[in-house]
């Protein structure tokens, strides 16, 4: 789970996938009309590259179509429009099936900048989750997005990536499937991340490592399968657990959190900070994260208040009963030995 080297930079999405539907002729590449990250893809494909239109519905009908006879389908759309729009062609031709249809959503989260809610999949990872069966893949950023590609495109499984193809800020360990990374390590505060914001987290986590407040931030890399025991280490050896997310509270990954902890009988504080039952103000991404909070400044300023509060709150010897508030302070379940 340690960080170690990055995947090469001069790689990108399209040449990777490009160079792995190359080499198995299984591949087949899909999209409803958005092809910004897979330009190159109809000539080096040829008639493995099908490009539907606006017809999300219809392009996973293919795609199931195709897996039947024994292709791998990658489809390519909004994300939005690709979990919602589809999600019943998703769950009964994909997912009841078991079909390894490997479904790519573009411009998920506060990635969606200046669109307005119609647009805004911040309840991508909800139904996703709702499929027994499926998979999910929330990359860090570029490198972590090629790192885990080659796993997901050939697991036997359905599995809906989070495309994220930022620029790549940090190393990665290698990627295995169903395990976390270890970014930091560090007591106070006990961090769960996945996708877009884990670089910002990262850079928060370094600027409060300088003023004394050690973090260990995990990147969950998969939210299905999920890592239990990154999650389950980090609640017993750090005194904060927060969870990190550009995604509704409601089904994202600090319901999912707490779901493995009560599940594992541990009784912790969580804070969560997210999506609270609204959508987000439509900007540029620089200011959508300022806004909501999640800029590097205002991350480092939340987790410090956190840490500040909880030091307050209780010493390192007592336990903490059941503390059910309105955000920031949520408690999980009743206290265990």
């Amino acid at each position: 789970m340690t960080a170690a080297a990055a995947v090469n930079n001069d790689r990108t999405y399209s040449r990777l996938l490009g160079d792995l539907a190359l080499g198995d002729p299984r591949f087949v590449v899909l999209t409803a009309e958005n092809r910004a990250a897979i330009r190159d893809l109809p000539d080096r494909l040829g008639d493995r590259f099908i490009d539907v239109g606006i017809c999300e519905q219809t392009m996973i009908g293919m795609a199931a179509g195709f897996a039947l006879r024994g292709r791998i389908p990658v489809v390519h759309a909004l994300a939005t429009f690709l979990t919602l729009r589809a999600f019943e062609f998703i769950r009964d031709d994909v997912g009841i099936a078991g079909f390894p249809v490997k479904l790519i959503g573009g411009v998920p989260g506060f990635l969606s900048e200046a669109n307005g809610p119609t647009h805004q999949a911040i309840d991508d990872l909800a139904v996703m989750r709702a499929i027994p069966g499926m998979q999910i893949f929330c990359p860090a950023d570029e490198s972590d997005l090629l790192a885990g590609l080659p796993a997901v495109l050939t697991s036997p499984a359905p599995t809906y990536v989070r495309f994220n193809a930022s620029p790549s800020r940090l190393p990665h360990a290698p990627f295995e499937l169903g395990h976390a990374e270890l970014l930091s390590e560090g007591h106070d505060l006990g961090i769960l991340a996945a996708g877009l914001l884990v670089p910002y987290v990262k850079e928060a986590c370094d600027r409060l490592r300088d003023e004394g407040i050690s973090s260990r931030l995990v990147n969950l890399r998969m939210i299905a399968p999920i890592d239990e025991e990154a999650i389950v280490e980090t609640a017993t050896r750090c005194h904060l657990v927060v969870v990190v997310e550009d995604h509704l509270l409601v089904g994202g990954v600090y319901q999912l959190v707490c779901e493995v902890l009560v599940r594992r009988g541990l009784s912790v504080p969580v804070l969560p900070f997210g999506l609270d039952a609204r959508w987000f103000r439509p900007a540029l991404l620089p200011d959508v994260l300022d806004h909501e909070g999640f800029s590097v400044a205002k991350l480092s300023e939340r987790l410090r208040r956190a840490h500040r509060s909880r030091a307050g709150l209780r010493s390192s010897e007592e336990v903490v009963d059941v503390i059910f508030e309105p955000l920031p302070l949520v408690s999980n379940g009743r206290s265990t030995p």
